[in-house]
């Protein structure tokens, strides 16, 4: 007989979620095995395929023998193209050796935190937030601190509220913007105003997700690290997954102070050692064609987005804002809490979304998952006619919830 020794697992690895964007792909994957059509909407991935050029590349890369081991912080001419891009679109300097190249931005977030954090340091995160921000910093022993910020304030966090959080064991801010879950971006004055914190406190450190960059709908982006008072404070995450639709070549950075890009190095070298050869120098090329490479992408989203909008404005109770990034939206739906068909009642956003997925045959992600109990999670990276299909199903659902 087998004897389950699961308990045998570290305790940190039993205090560590599954990540809930996952778990409903594959709930959303076992139901289109038995034969339903079921319409995914939980995962966060560009529905676009790479651009031709950056393909291109890498069979080129390959053609030249780029098949071997990389330095661990990266190819040279990698980390040079990402300092190009920055000073050309966010009006940073860096050097390449203040550059890092990881296996996706996932593991630039886990390199920072296994770098600074100490068993108890406290970090704050901008809640709701990307679901594996928790779970990293657990991971690193961390102690998260979640500073909500509602529907009502476009989900985004205030000055007020940061200082409020801040505490002697307060190690790191996390924050993304344009954000995952909620499509929220940072204007420059909201980001001028947040610094105006932050820079009061040398040994607080900022890591600041930016991977949505290149889809942003509203004013130029504004990095964090472009106030002069923090940018030594301030670690700049980027990557190429959803800007250049590369979310399976696993290429991600950061550029950061030199002794903490040292530092991440050292985890890396630990732990995965460098991405691959050809899809770093695929990444060169793509970063030399800059946002131009997203723009197609960039409208697709955008009359997407307006589609959601107009579609489930239609349906009563659900409360919308209007994002300026990414590929989200993030409705408020505690109108349906306490309510029943007759046979099953909606307590919360985790039960509303197995509903969905159940009775609608549509995959969404609960906003508990994100730190927000009363929303929930839609991407339309999906063509139009299944988004209409999808918000049509779901209205047809709630119709007998009263």
């Amino acid at each position: 007989m087998a004897v389950d020794k699961s308990n045998y697992l570290s305790s940190k690895l039993q205090n560590l979620e599954e990540s809930a964007t996952l778990r409903m792909t594959k709930l959303a994957r076992e139901l289109k095995g038995q034969g339903h059509d079921v319409i995914s909407l939980s995962i966060g991935e560009p529905d676009f395929d790479t651009p031709q050029f950056i393909k291109e590349a890498a069979k080129q890369a390959l053609d030249d023998g780029y098949t071997k081991y990389t330095p661990v912080n990266g190819l040279p001419e990698l980390r040079q193209a990402i300092c190009d891009k920055l000073l050309r679109d966010n009006g940073l300097e860096y050097t390449p050796e203040q550059i890092v190249v990881s296996n996706g931005a996932k593991q630039s977030i886990s390199n920072l935190a296994n770098a600074l954090l100490d068993p108890g340091d406290e970090v704050i995160i901008f809640t709701p937030y990307w679901v594996s921000y928790f779970d990293i910093v657990k991971l690193a022993g961390g102690v998260p601190i979640a500073v909500k910020a509602g529907i009502e304030n476009d989900y985004k966090v205030t000055a007020n509220q940061l200082q409020s959080a801040i505490t002697p064991k307060t190690k790191l801010v996390i924050f993304s913007s344009p954000c995952n879950p909620t499509g929220s971006v940072y204007t420059k004055e909201e980001l001028s105003e947040l610094v105006t914190v932050l820079d009061k406190y040398d040994s607080l450190f900022i890591a600041s997700d930016e991977i949505y960059e290149y889809i942003n709908f509203g004013e130029r982006h504004t990095s964090i690290a472009s106030f002069e008072g923090v940018k030594d404070q301030v670690v700049t995450i980027n990557g190429m997954s959803k800007g250049f639709a590369m979310t399976g070549w696993r290429i991600g950075y950061t550029a950061g102070p030199l002794w903490l890009a040292k530092a991440c190095t050292k985890v890396q070298g630990q732990v995965t050692s460098g991405a691959s050869a050809f899809g770093q120098k695929a990444a060169v090329e793509a970063l030399k064609a800059g946002a131009s490479a997203s723009q197609s992408m960039k409208e697709s989203y955008l009359r997407r987005k307006k589609l959601v909008q107009s579609l489930l404005a239609d349906i009563q109770g659900i409360k919308i804002n209007d994002p300026q990034g990414a590929f989200y939206i993030f409705p408020d739906i505690s109108y349906y809490f306490g309510k029943s068909n007759g046979s099953i009642t909606i307590n919360d956003a985790d039960d509303f979304a197995e509903i969905i997925l159940h009775r609608a045959h549509v995959a969404i992600v609960s906003g508990s998952a994100f730190g927000d109990p009363n929303s929930f999670r839609l991407s339309y990276a999906a063509s139009d006619d299944r988004l209409t299909e999808a918000i049509k199903r779901i209205k047809n659902v709630l119709k007998d919830f009263v």
